[in-house]
């Protein structure tokens, strides 16, 4: 999406704890990997270069965090734009469909992570294999696009663990906070002006999961996208970087 957004926006793009080219450090992190800890470190990071009402974008767990950022420092964010999660699931999470699909968000919370795929590069790049070729939509290309990078980025020992780690509190993982959610009151929904590209081709995230919106965002925009996997950013810069002009243009 950068050459997209570039020429028209000042653009900042951090690995998220645990993910891309981060460090990864297993002993003594407290909730560094988890919902807050994120939240603080972006937050942290926003603040050291002076930035205030950004546009703030995310997908995945990057959903969740700049979503929780908006709502704990709103002086940060003057809108956002997202793909799923969403909020709005509710126990529908525990359907046998639902379930089937987040069986990542269950098997990553046990010690066979550590036990048979960390630091073992095969056994890494299967995991994402699965997962890419899955959650990507029907004839994406990301798979091949991102298979070996990825690979490369989570096989060191303790790597693997890092990227997951974010699971292993119930605080972000997605099916302990979908089953605890509650419908909120209209003056506690999210506030800000919010769009949510929703994909169509979304194994995680069935784009019917966007029918209760209205009951959490006060100020919604909902684009269903069409031909897009889970990783939408990359199989559909063009319409990402379209949302996020509009929005940039706004503030």
């Amino acid at each position: 999406m950068l050459p997209l957004l570039t020429p028209s926006a000042d653009v900042v793009v951090p690995d998220l704890r645990g993910f891309g080219r981060s460090d990864k450090h297993l002993k003594d992190v407290g909730n560094a990997y988890a919902l807050s800890g994120q939240v603080d470190g972006v937050i942290a990071l926003i603040d050291e270069l002076g930035v205030s009402n950004a546009v703030l974008c995310g997908y995945d767990i990057g959903s969740f965090t700049v979503q929780t950022i908006a709502v704990k420092r709103p002086d940060l964010a003057k809108s956002l734009v997202i793909a799923p999660p969403a909020m709005g699931v509710g126990r529908r999470i525990l359907e046998e469909k639902a379930v089937n699909a987040f069986l990542h968000a269950i098997l990553y919370k046990t010690t066979l992570v550590e036990d048979l795929i960390d630091g073992k590069p095969d056994a890494v790049r299967a995991v994402l294999k699965e997962s890419l070729r899955n959650w990507s939509a029907p004839g994406s290309e990301v798979v091949d696009e991102l298979l070996d990078h990825l690979t490369e980025n989570h096989s060191a020992p303790g790597a693997f663990v890092a990227g997951i780690m974010w699971f292993r509190f119930p605080e972000g993982n997605p099916i302990t906070y979908y089953a605890n959610e509650k419908k909120l009151e209209p003056a506690d929904r999210f506030s800000k002006p919010i769009t949510i590209l929703w994909p169509d081709k979304d194994p995680l995230f069935p784009q019917e999961w966007s029918d209760n919106l209205s009951d959490f965002y006060g100020d919604f925009t909902l684009h269903l996208m069409k031909n897009a996997g889970h990783f939408s950013p990359l199989e559909a810069p063009d319409v990402w970087a379209e949302h996020v002009l509009e929005r940039v243009r706004e503030a």
